[in-house]
């Protein structure tokens, strides 16, 4: 693999190199990353790059659509089994996609929807800000309870009965507790609103039935391929019977032209993968190890958010250990352990300081760590914290992360990419 591009372009084959070697040699904890397998890097850079299309299978804009025809069948077949959906589109090309294109099937520009703040837990494209999305629609935001972090649905109900919304937007990128869809979905139809789960970080979870889907109770399911579900950097959408047709229309033409072909293909094959019994382990695995951090940390001294987690991501307060999320993050990094900063609910730091980061177990869960290994990478944390600013200590600790990492492969199998 890139031997082509070795003899072609060295200076760039090389950058390559190093992130292989980067991504070997790290604690991977970022919340939305998570390893893909050989087989979608493969077909990520498949013939299939080369092909134009636009439209559905059987009425194409473009000749030559046979095999993409046979390949997006096949892919959402995959889909609609895998997570019991009535109708589902794989085209979106990422998770934001995928929720432009629910806005796209169901509303017209100034229409109210409702969703989660993103400073609580919600994302970018639920209307924050900072997003386009707020400048096409009137976005009203709900969030938690300021006593336990968790969803305020008393609030949310008085908000839809209040503002009568379009759309009630459930799910967010860093919220750690299960959420109640069947509740949101049976408030959104007292409110005459249609309702959209954005599953994009629990999604590999959902498949793997660790935790509740929202399939049955929500309009509309929401999704990146990516995270938790351990695919290529793409999008896609699960709806109800009754609204294929509008949401087939909200992806192609509203929000995207032709689709990214090779990158379906690749999210085909991870949809076949993410119903295997490995799969289920591996999810399995990865909640028990963000439940044994959130413990570990909090023996620590660490304030975790809401008190603990339901699924692979765990949200740590700082304060109490008098550094920023910057801090810690940049920190860690150093040692060779990735997670970000984000802002916890009621946040009194700036986006680009935080007082939390925002930590992930996906990617260490696939590389085979189990409880042991992850009460030795909170105790790298601690000393992390303890000693930001002391290089002695950080290189002790660097060296114990390299040590721990370096028994844990990231491809298992033989994966010749470079020699370094």
């Amino acid at each position: 693999m890139l031997e082509a591009t070795k003899l072609a372009d060295e200076e760039l084959y090389h950058i390559v190199a190093g992130e292989l070697k980067r991504q070997e040699n790290n604690i991977e904890m970022i919340a939305s990353e998570s390893t893909a397998p050989i087989e979608a890097l493969e077909l990520s850079g498949s013939v299939f790059t080369n092909k134009t299309l636009e439209g559905y299978p059987g009425a194409r804009f473009q000749s030559g659509a046979g095999f993409a025809d046979q390949m997006e069948i096949l892919g959402v077949e995959r889909c609609k089994a895998l997570y019991q959906a009535e109708h589902a589109n794989i085209q979106p090309i990422s998770g934001s996609t995928a929720n432009y294109s629910v806005y796209a099937a169901i509303l017209k520009p100034g229409d109210t929807v409702l969703a989660m703040r993103l400073d609580q837990g919600g994302h970018l494209t639920h209307g924050s800000p900072a997003s386009t999305t707020s400048k096409f629609y009137n976005f009203v935001s709900y969030g938690v309870h300021k006593d336990t972090e968790q969803i305020n649905y008393e609030e949310l109900e008085a908000l839809a009965i209040e503002h009568k919304p379009k759309l009630i937007v459930s799910g967010g990128s860093s919220y750690p507790r299960l959420i109640d869809y069947e509740r949101i979905g049976n408030i959104a139809k007292s409110v005459g609103a249609y309702s959209m789960a954005d599953i994009a970080h629990v999604s590999g979870l959902v498949a793997a039935g660790i935790i509740p889907s929202p399939v049955p109770c929500t309009d509309f399911v929401s999704s990146s391929t990516t995270k938790t579900l351990c695919g290529p950097r793409g999008g896609m959408v699960l709806c109800k019977a009754e609204h294929a047709k509008a949401l087939d229309r909200g992806v192609f033409p509203r929000t995207i032209g032709s689709m990214h072909l090779q990158v379906m293909a690749a999210k085909t094959f991870v949809l076949k993968r993410a119903a295997t019994e490995e799969f289920k382990q591996t999810m399995i695995q990865t909640v028990k190890n963000a439940q044994h951090l959130a413990t570990c940390l909090e023996k620590h001294g660490f304030r975790i958010v809401s008190g603990g987690t339901d699924n692979h991501l765990v949200m740590v307060d700082l304060r109490p250990k008098g550094i920023t999320g910057k801090d810690f993050q940049d920190a860690l990094d150093y040692v060779g352990i990735t997670v970000n900063k984000n802002m916890i609910p009621f946040d009194t730091e700036k986006p680009s300081i935080t007082s939390g980061v925002r930590i992930g177990t996906t990617a260490i869960s696939q590389r085979g760590l189990k409880e042991n290994e992850v009460k030795q990478i909170a105790d790298i944390m601690n000393r992390v914290a303890q000693n930001i600013h002391n290089v002695e200590v950080l290189e002790a600790c660097k060296i114990e992360a390299i040590e721990l990492i370096s028994k844990f492969p990231l491809y298992k199998e033989k994966f010749d990419v470079v020699s370094i």
